[in-house]
């Protein structure tokens, strides 16, 4: 049975018509006028224990009020959300014991307190039994590295450090499922490896299911193994990650650097997305040029000093496909 089962959801907002014009504005204080806005369009899809799947899309897309609805803070218009068994804007209540959330800009921490003293609210909140609670802060700080901060203040933490107490203070009550949105926003490089190996850590120890929403797709290459996109409230594609690769990227880009100046002639083929003295960087479709022939090319017309193929990244195939829908 499905961890989460989601048939047809929508959610439409009535949002106030704002009139031009002085007199419009003071007839609309009486008579307002509103149009409704479709932000979730009969979305439908199923998530099975211990996936980590990537949310993605544009702003507006649809992707928090999916969240929001999954997590019971918003109700549906239309349409079934189950998750573990409870429709969560029913029973906010129990499906509030089973999930984890972290919003990157939002805290659940108390600002004045130190992080462990923070869990130790969380514990008589959840009512964790004290062996859980242990177990799972001693677990947490180990795997996000916070041994240096715990019992400092939050308002003394950066913003990594913070984030890393957020995603333990979510997972204290041992959740089966974690709902990261934007998690990684405005972090180092550090830190941002230190969050993404402890998700995938996190699901081979506890088999959490985790469905995360972010503009990094970094992120998302690194952390899931599924990916659904969502635009103006529908979902466009709902694959495996490595499928999505595979059917969505026809391209190649073919790092060079040249003993000499870049040629002002290299083969049509080869389309330049960027160039560094004596570097650049083309991308070319695989249906048209195979990777040894291209390898043949530059090696065999060019004195070439360094040589390197590389596959598109997420990022660069989210776009192109985003361009191909419009």
């Amino acid at each position: 049975m499905s961890l989460i089962k989601v048939d047809n959801l929508c959610k439409d907002f009535k949002v106030y018509k704002r009139q031009k014009g002085f007199v419009n504005n003071i007839k609309s204080l009486f008579n307002r006028q509103y149009e409704t806005v479709q932000a979730v369009k009969n979305i439908s899809f199923s998530v099975e224990p211990g996936e980590l799947i990537g949310y993605v899309g544009a702003n507006g897309a649809g992707k928090s009020t999916s969240i929001k609805m999954l997590c019971g803070i918003v109700t549906p218009t239309s349409g079934k959300v189950i998750v573990n068994g409870i429709e969560p804007h029913k029973d906010r209540k129990r499906n509030a014991m089973g999930i984890g959330v972290v919003f990157g800009q939002r805290s659940q921490l108390n600002w004045d307190l130190p992080c462990d003293d923070t869990f130790e609210l969380y514990k008589r909140m959840y009512k964790i039994e004290k062996s859980t609670f242990r177990r799972n802060v001693d677990l947490f700080t180990e795997l996000l590295g916070m041994q240096d901060f715990i019992h400092k203040p939050v308002r003394q933490l950066s913003l990594g450090q913070k984030m890393r107490a957020e995603i333990a203070v979510a997972l204290l009550h041992d959740p089966q499922i974690l709902y990261l949105d934007e998690p990684t926003i405005g972090l180092d490089v550090d830190v941002k490896d230190k969050i993404r190996k402890f998700a995938r850590a996190l699901r081979d120890e506890k088999k959490t299911t985790i469905i995360l929403t972010t503009h990094d797709m970094a992120d998302i290459d690194e952390i899931c193994e599924r990916i659904i996109m969502i635009d103006k409230g529908k979902i466009l594609v709902d694959k495996p990650l490595a499928e999505y690769k595979q059917a969505f990227s026809s391209e190649y880009y073919i790092e060079v650097e040249f003993a000499e100046a870049i040629p002002p002639d290299l083969d049509a083929r080869f389309e330049i997305a960027a160039k560094m003295e004596k570097r650049v960087i083309c991308r070319f479709m695989r249906d048209d040029v195979p990777v040894r022939e291209a390898m043949n090319y530059f090696a065999s017309n060019f004195d070439i000093v360094d040589v390197n193929i590389r596959n598109a990244k997420l990022d660069e195939i989210v776009r192109d496909f985003y361009k191909s829908m419009m």
